[in-house]
């Protein structure tokens, strides 16, 4: 049962880590310049997801499924979203090539990731289905949340240094191309989640 646990709780975590959204595009974006504030960002975003695992073990959930709760986050979340997008397109003109690119603050990078995953109300559905798979499969709580965990550590310290890496095939100006993608992805993502918020 521990061992399907795992395995369960990893696939899971695989599933949510490798999609493409906000946290991922930015991680490559920073990836391109510096590994160091691409991990920082995951570890953020992961930080955040521990966040919301302690409320639920703690019952301290209920409040974050308030309506209004809610759409505050998501306005804050889509701002934030939009801040991002706007930082991302201003710096990309930015050198990739650089023998010596300054360390940038990587508490700074780590407070993206978790503001921006702690906003973001699709993270709060996300813990609520991982919480129901749990108990309607009678799986080990422990052992699932080690999987889960586990698969997402994988994916943002490998993904960011896999791009890193290889950054030498990419040219100047698809980096910066790269970088307006990024702004436009994150932009999408912004208004998505207004739009999501407006229908309801």
């Amino acid at each position: 049962m521990i061992v399907q646990s795992f395995i369960e709780g990893f696939l899971l975590g695989i599933g949510a880590a490798v999609p493409l959204g906000p946290i991922n595009v930015l991680i490559m974006s920073n990836a391109l310049r510096h590994y160091g504030s691409a991990v920082a960002l995951g570890a953020g975003a992961m930080s955040a997801d521990i966040t919301y695992l302690v409320l639920i073990l703690f019952g301290l959930f209920r409040f974050m499924e308030n309506p209004t709760v809610k759409a505050v986050m998501a306005v804050a979340g889509s701002a934030f979203l939009l801040y991002l997008a706007w930082l991302i397109f201003k710096g990309r003109h930015a050198p990739i090539h650089l023998q010596r690119i300054d360390d940038p603050p990587l508490l700074k990078n780590w407070l993206k990731g978790y503001t921006l995953t702690l906003l973001n109300p699709y993270t709060v559905v996300f813990w609520l289905s991982v919480s129901a798979y749990i108990a309607t499969k009678h799986l080990d709580p422990l052992a699932t949340v080690a999987g889960l965990f586990g698969a997402i550590v994988l994916w943002i310290t490998l993904m960011p240094l896999a791009i890193h890496k290889t950054k030498h095939l990419f040219s100047q100006r698809v980096a910066t191309l790269f970088s307006v993608a990024s702004a436009a992805i994150l932009a999408f993502f912004a208004v998505g989640m207004l739009w999501n918020l407006m229908r309801r």
